[in-house]
């Protein structure tokens, strides 16, 4: 049986803010496009809204990236985000026991992360 080796779309720091489900569905074409399994997104990227989730900014996004089954990892400290919010600490942890959407630190963390989840699949 061949390995799954997924596609990964990387986007850059620099480029539009993604503040609504339009944009998410913007990227989510750019990853079929590029036959991309999962998009990894600095989170300087990602709208204010997005981190206070009464917004239902996240949910609105995040749905759309698994309704599309590509994964999402979220780079970068949001540490003072997740200070500020009970339910976004809560929400990162529960995300991060998961298989679709990650918050990582670092991008480097992205790797290892996705080849414990390959060894865990059957």
């Amino acid at each position: 049986m061949p390995e799954y080796d997924p596609t990964v779309l990387r986007l850059t720091p620099d480029g539009p803010p993604i503040r609504s489900e339009r944009d998410a569905t913007d990227v989510i074409g750019d990853a079929f496009g590029q036959g991309a399994d999962w998009v990894v997104v600095p989170a300087a990227r990602l709208d204010g809204d997005f981190f206070r989730l009464s917004t239902r900014v996240a949910g609105g996004i995040v749905q759309k990236f698994v309704t599309y089954r590509i994964g999402l990892a979220v780079i970068g400290d949001i540490s003072a985000h997740v200070a500020a919010s009970d339910a976004l600490r809560d929400f990162v942890v529960e995300s991060n026991r998961g298989t679709q959407l990650w918050f990582l630190t670092e991008e480097e963390e992205f790797g290892p992360r996705l080849a414990e989840q390959r060894r865990a699949v059957p």
